[in-house]
């Protein structure tokens, strides 16, 4: 690849060797996603497992926004944490723990809550975005930046034992020239209100997040490396207490606000704060 910096260091050759090892990575792959600039989202739940495995790939930097402290609470799921850092930012303690994992990583610290400012500042200084925080409002906020700004955005959800992954690249076209959906051809609008349960009120199981972080992780990975089929266009549901996967199709809607044939929403006036929490669209 013309311009790929396959200069690696002996160090690096061995702690990537099971990357570069696979045909479908190989040297290439693995210069690709040292070059990537990945934005997680919350650094929580989801987030924990998905800014780790991304570190320990060899992402070559990767931004944090939270804006949340530790509480105990969190920790029966939040793996980048521990219990010494009860009172910090979450942003800064994943940061840490990345930069103990894997010292070859950038760590780019946002301990800011996200609006719609933060989201045209932050965004168009990374390839890629991950959602971590399964909240409406920072939901449809990172679906409608994303489009807007042209960036692929790979969202995970989770609530009690069940969990969702998608990838929204509805700035680009798939095969036979179809555009993707974006995130507001699956849901148009936040539910109302108190309509769906956050963790702190329904519960989850914390593994389930580890679960769907991780398979966030491997997405942006497959995104980065241009390999396999891409989750874009496609809903997949899990269910742990049947250990049931299902797939689902996601078309986009000529009708959709953002990205339909005669879209309303046309930059981020609409959004105000977006707060962190837990929870499973409707």
């Amino acid at each position: 690849m013309p311009g790929m910096d396959l200069d690696f260091s002996e160090a690096e050759l061995h702690r990537y060797s099971r990357h570069i090892l696979l045909q479908e990575v190989g040297a290439v792959g693995q210069a690709k996603l040292r070059a990537a600039r990945v934005l997680v989202v919350g650094a929580g739940g989801l987030g924990s497992p998905l800014a780790l495995y991304l570190a320990a790939a060899g992402i070559g930097t990767i931004g944090l926004v939270d804006d949340d402290r530790l509480e105990l609470s969190n920790l029966q799921r939040q793996v980048a944490h521990d219990t010494g850092r009860i009172g910090r930012n979450k942003a800064d303690s994943a940061a840490e723990t990345i930069r103990r994992l894997n010292p070859e990583v950038a760590v780019e610290v946002h301990a800011r809550r996200l609006d719609a400012a933060a989201a045209e500042a932050l965004i168009p200084r990374y390839d890629l975005v991950c959602d971590g925080t399964d909240n409406f409002a920072t939901r449809f906020l990172l679906g409608d930046a994303c489009h807007l700004l042209g960036r692929t955005l790979v969202s995970a959800a989770v609530l009690r034992f069940e969990g969702q992954l998608a990838v929204f690249k509805s700035h680009v076209h798939g095969p036979g020239g179809l555009a993707y959906p974006c995130q507001r051809c699956l849901h148009p609008e936040p539910p109302p209100p108190g309509l769906v349960p956050t963790c702190s009120e329904a519960g989850v199981l914390g593994a389930v997040t580890g679960v769907m972080g991780t398979l966030q992780a491997t997405e942006v990975l497959k995104e980065i490396l241009g390999i396999g089929e891409s989750m874009a266009g496609r809903l997949l549901l899990w269910d742990a207490l049947d250990t049931r996967f299902r797939t689902v199709k996601l078309r986009r809607d000529p009708a959709c606000p953002l990205c339909g044939d005669a879209p309303s929403i046309h930059d981020l006036s609409g959004h105000g704060t977006a707060p962190v929490a837990c929870a499973l669209p409707a």
